[in-house]
């Protein structure tokens, strides 16, 4: 009876064993790069060009207020010894609101909530959120356990061409919105 158990316990071991094996062997790993496959999204190519000149645009806007308060400045100082105290102190009062205009304005388009990190949402977000879903849904069809971006600093020491799936990633985005076909694409 207690070979019969023994035996049995060995037998339950051993079929344990070769699940977890097998279940192991059937979880892979990939990679994408994260950089590679938004620069094959030419609408992310056009978000990032309206955001670029939105921010080129507001850092111009807020260039010449700054110069307008260094003229403002320059003047006060040179006209200073030539002024009341109650001249004095308005052109200070111009100056410092003034100065104030271009901090309020700086906060107001490159703020933590400023407009460049709205407008980025909007037109960059919907993009990573449909390479997000790609990205799930080929892990899920393949059955893959991890997938890593190389390209956030994730550190892969290795890394065998095989298990790129970048470009499915692409061709998977590409059934919901544009991408540069895969003959056409470059490899970092």
């Amino acid at each position: 009876m207690k070979t019969t158990k023994s035996i049995l316990l060995l037998v339950v071991m051993f079929i344990l064993s070769v699940t977890t094996t097998n279940a192991q062997q059937n979880q892979r790993i990939a990679y994408v790069d994260s950089n590679y496959i938004l620069e094959n999204i030419p609408e992310y190519s056009d978000a990032q060009e309206e955001i670029n000149a939105l921010s080129e645009k507001w850092e111009k806007e807020i260039k010449e207020l700054k110069q307008t308060v260094e003229e403002m400045y320059r003047e006060y100082q040179s006209e200073s010894v030539l002024l009341s105290e109650d001249q004095k102190r308005k052109k200070e009062e111009a100056i410092l609101a003034k100065d104030q205009e271009v901090k309020t304005l700086q906060m107001k388009y490159f703020g933590p909530d400023g407009e460049l990190f709205t407008k980025r949402n909007e037109l960059v977000q919907p993009i990573q959120e449909k390479v997000y879903n790609a990205i799930n849904q080929i892990a899920l069809i393949k059955n893959y356990a991890f997938v890593f971006d190389k390209a956030t600093g994730t550190t892969i020491l290795y890394s065998n061409e095989k298990n790129d799936i970048s470009d499915d990633v692409l061709d998977e985005i590409g059934n919901v919105m544009q991408t540069v076909r895969r003959e056409d694409r470059k490899k970092n």
